[in-house]
């Protein structure tokens, strides 16, 4: 398993997620609002909203990061309220992950990862990033996606998708 092309991949989404949040601010202008109501809109009453769902993408792509390299992750408190402290958690979690080093003495399958929710028990790296992290991640990044969608905010597939390095 290539644990650096994942953590390589959830870079690259942060980035368009950064891109989205962008393309909304500039949807709000055009339109005439203020672009903060983004920031709690939901698509649903029981679901999270677009600060909750940056936040957990963005935790998601550095604990994947933290724990696959065997460090301890960042404390990122959770106290944006604005766009632009969203862009700059997006930023921060994006910085870390870009640096992330795969523990060099031992596979995903031998690490033993125990985060404090699962009390105790623990998984296998492998286990985590395949189970636990990506569908997470992707969750998380499907809704900001969907939540700015929903609001009118114009994204199309390649946004979400992001940049190709096409060749000749």
């Amino acid at each position: 398993m290539d644990t650096s092309a994942t953590i390589a991949v959830f870079a690259k989404m942060l980035r368009n997620m950064d891109r989205w949040i962008e393309t909304a601010v500039e949807h709000a202008k055009k339109k005439g609002f203020d672009p903060e109501v983004y920031a709690v809109a939901r698509l649903a009453p029981d679901q999270y909203d677009l600060i909750r769902q940056v936040q957990a993408a963005c935790d998601q792509a550095k604990y994947a990061a933290a724990y696959l390299s065997q460090q301890p992750p960042p404390s990122h408190p959770d106290t944006e309220r604005t766009i632009e402290e969203l862009r700059a958690r997006i930023q921060t979690a994006l910085r870390y992950v870009e640096t992330f080093e795969p523990a060099s003495d031992k596979t995903p399958a031998d690490i033993r990862i125990s985060p404090a929710w699962m009390q105790g028990k623990w998984v296998p790296g492998d286990v985590y990033l395949n189970e636990i992290t990506i569908p997470n991640f992707y969750f998380h990044v499907c809704h900001v996606y969907a939540i700015l969608r929903h609001n009118g905010v114009e994204l199309g597939k390649m946004d979400f998708i992001g940049g190709l390095e096409m060749r000749d």
